[in-house]
């Protein structure tokens, strides 16, 4: 059973950070590129940081560069999402996916909310 958990959302003061955690299970890990997305209420979800199987070459979506950064374990079976000088407009639903060449898997998303 292919199972992708999120954790370490919660909420957060402007300029704070909090790092996302992604445990996979149930499939080969190290085969799968991994990314993390993100949903605002009203919005579209959103790319916001991608990493292939072999770590290199990590991708970030414009807004998010310089503040995120993406890692994966994959000892662990693991990738992390480490958010410093947090915003209010990265208020939203992260979600971990994970895609190889012939499927793709969706994490079930948790909460960031960053306000004052």
């Amino acid at each position: 059973q292919v199972q992708l958990v999120e954790s370490g959302g919660g909420w957060v003061q402007p300029g704070g950070s909090l790092r996302l955690s992604c445990a996979a299970s149930g499939f080969t890990f190290i085969g799968y590129a991994m990314s993390w997305y993100r949903q605002a209420p009203g919005k579209e979800r959103e790319l916001v940081a991608a990493l292939t199987s072999t770590a290199f070459n990590p991708n970030y979506a414009d807004s998010v560069k310089g503040r995120f950064t993406i890692s994966r374990d994959n000892a662990k079976n693991t990738i992390y999402l480490q958010m410093n000088s947090l915003k209010p407009e990265d208020t939203a639903v992260y979600f971990c996916r994970a895609v190889s060449l012939r499927e793709g898997y969706w994490g079930q998303g948790t909460q960031v909310t960053v306000s004052s």
